[in-house]
């Protein structure tokens, strides 16, 4: 499986629906699927596309312990709601330690040094400690286009990721806050429009998981 395969299911399934992409995949049989999350706003629209096709799927959620409670009360809500096994991700550090060493506070947009290491240390190690460890054939994402012009051109419905020797599968990538808002209406899931993420600095639709930027190098 490399990034043959993958440039391959991506002119199949392109243009296809998310279900359609989803299933597209999984229905290739090629090893264990994960769904990352955050639990950032609309997050149980691709929980619930991906547990409709395979109910129980194994949900990454990378949790850096400074949510909001709205964020938490959504995560909640939506586990209980849609048919999936998470494993949760926390960081070494707690977020009140982290706080503790760097002025009290968790950082401000402006402050990037601090940005990139709350980002470092709260969010991309466990982010990639639960990638080695559940170790996906299929890497199912939330991602969009419309969260990230800058690297737009860049993403496609299927990827092959080479750092975690995985399929990176992006079944919603040119949907719309419209679309997503008319698919929480018609299944009744739940959602949140508070999020807030320390790790992502002034970039407030940019997942933070799928940068550059890594435990041991800066993007």
């Amino acid at each position: 499986m490399n990034a043959v395969l993958a440039e391959k299911l991506d002119q199949e399934l392109r243009g296809k629906s998310a279900g359609e992409v989803i299933r597209g995949v999984l229905e290739l049989g090629l090893g264990r699927a994960v769904v990352t999350t955050n639990f950032r706003p609309y997050e149980s629209v691709i929980l619930h596309l991906a547990a409709a096709i395979q109910p129980g799927v194994d949900v990454l959620w990378v949790d850096h312990g400074a949510n909001l409670p709205e964020t938490y009360r959504f995560a909640d809500a939506t586990m209980k709601q849609v048919a999936m096994t998470v494993y949760p991700y926390l960081p070494k550090m707690t977020a009140e330690h982290w706080k503790a060493i760097n002025g009290g506070l968790l950082p401000t947009p402006d402050e990037v040094e601090k940005v990139e290491d709350f980002s470092r240390v709260m969010k991309l190690e466990p982010f990639e400690r639960g990638m080695r460890e559940m170790a996906p054939a299929v890497w199912i994402t939330a991602l969009r286009r419309e969260q990230n012009p800058q690297r737009a051109a860049t993403l496609k419905t299927v990827m092959w990721d080479e750092k975690f020797q995985t399929l990176k599968v992006n079944p919603l990538l040119d949907w719309t806050r419209v679309e997503l808002d008319a698919y929480v209406a018609a299944n009744g899931l739940p959602n949140e429009n508070t999020y807030y993420d320390p790790a992502k600095g002034d970039e407030k639709h940019e997942c933070g998981l799928h940068a550059a930027l890594t435990t041991d190098a800066a993007k």
